[in-house]
């Protein structure tokens, strides 16, 4: 069984192609081809020359994750019938992996045609990351989550962008926790209706309650302690000079809008969410089983797992999702202090470390799990015992997806049965 390696080293304009045989000959010159459809037929037409010369049984292909520059090339490769005989095997690496890789190949120079090269050698080398296969049904909702992603991350950067403004603007706010919500409806309309911290400071202590009751919508148990908390912090907070207070309230009415605009965006991406989830019911409905699991949550669980048959154990997934932890021994010293990796797929770990986040509010075993972890903790108590929370929320939803099972609370440690 002969076999074929194809190394692609790709750009946004066009990529470079090295094809070697299971000897490490060359099977053809290296040569560079358009990255668009014209160029992926000439691909595609180089490899079929070269497996049925050299009488090639299997193909395997692999890129760098460079961006997105590859992401038209290998849903194309995959779905490809003329190379369906071949078996196509396409592995992206990690750019690391690659680069130390070459490193123990010598001294070679930079360029694009010695890295492709290189990805061939690496291809023939073996002990390979596991092919992913490509699967249609998981790309749109892929999209979707990952543009949530996205859009959450906007959202918690400009929050944090209108706080730091905020503090210039009116520091006792800041300072001090007289709404619970800065962004609350009475928080944002006081810098419409409030130019100044000096005008809220002179402000009488009625007009402030009486502000404070039409905007909360009587939702305050006690405005007047309120208004008495915002008078005080207006009062104890830097004045500004008035040029710099005209620039900062534009500023802060700019980033009350961006904020507006984008959590509007978000709840329009969660309904499209929602709307492709009844083709992935029986994966939808073990998800949803355990309490505090959503159709988010769940949704960016799917789309990031891409069919469970992928993942032999826990472990594989875990290790896909970058949830594990290295390790440091020699000799007779091991070292207590291990780094979670975070080398694998990262929007796969920020859905397990957000499903962790709620099983440690909603199920007994993950509260007392979570709570044991933090008080073991000697730094970072949260994040730390959080991330473990996640890692034990592997396990679990490994077993549902694998067992087609619904979750349930009363089963035995280790198993999972239907409710």
């Amino acid at each position: 069984m002969n076999k074929l390696y194809v190394g692609l080293d790709l750009s946004l304009k066009d990529f470079k192609v090295s094809i070697i045989d299971q000897e490490g000959v060359v099977a053809i010159k290296p040569f560079t081809a358009t990255n668009d459809l014209y160029g992926a037929e000439v691909l595609i037409d180089a490899i079929e020359d070269c497996c049925r010369r050299l009488s090639a049984s299997t193909v395997f292909i692999g890129y760098e994750s460079t961006s997105v520059y590859g992401w038209h090339i290998q849903h194309l490769l995959a779905d490809c019938p003329s190379l369906k005989p071949y078996h196509p095997n396409i592995i992206c690496f990690n750019p690391k992996i690659i680069e130390r890789f070459k490193e123990s190949l010598g001294n070679l120079p930079k360029n694009d045609y010695v890295d492709a090269n290189t990805i061939a050698e690496r291809l023939r080398f073996g002990r390979l990351p596991k092919s992913c296969p490509v699967d249609f049904r998981y790309l749109a909702l892929q999209r979707l989550t990952r543009h949530r992603f996205h859009i959450v991350n906007n959202l918690v950067r400009e929050k944090s962008y209108f706080l730091s403004n905020l503090f210039l603007k009116f520091s006792g706010l800041c300072q001090e926790k007289v709404f619970s919500n800065n962004f609350g409806a009475v928080a944002t309309e006081l810098f419409q209706e409030y130019l100044t911290v000096e005008d809220i400071a002179t402000r009488s202590l009625d007009d402030l309650i009486d502000f404070i009751m039409e905007h909360g919508k009587k939702h305050f148990d006690d405005p007047k302690a309120t208004a008495s908390a915002l008078k005080e912090a207006a009062r104890k907070s830097y004045r500004l000079n008035p040029s710099v207070n005209n620039s900062l309230n534009f500023v802060l009415r700019s980033c009350l809008e961006n904020i507006k605009a984008l959590e509007k965006q978000k709840k329009a991406v969660e309904k499209a969410i929602e709307n492709e989830l009844p083709f992935f019911n029986n994966e939808y409905l073990c998800l949803t089983s355990v309490k505090g699991i959503g159709p988010v949550i769940a949704a960016g669980l799917i789309s990031e797992i891409g069919g469970i048959s992928r993942f032999d154990n826990d472990n594989a997934l875990a290790k896909f999702s970058g949830l594990y932890w290295s390790e440091y021994q020699s000799a007779d010293f091991v070292a207590d202090d291990t780094y979670i990796k975070k080398t694998g797929n990262v929007y796969l770990r920020y859905y397990f470390v957000q499903a962790a986040e709620q099983l440690r509010k909603y199920l007994p075993e993950y509260i007392s799990f979570y709570s044991r972890k933090f008080k073991e903790s000697k730094t970072h108590h949260h994040k730390r015992a959080l991330v473990l929370t996640a890692r034990k929320a592997v396990r679990l939803i490994f077993a549902l997806l694998h067992e087609e099972k619904l979750y349930n609370p009363s089963a035995r440690k280790g198993e999972v049965d239907i409710t």
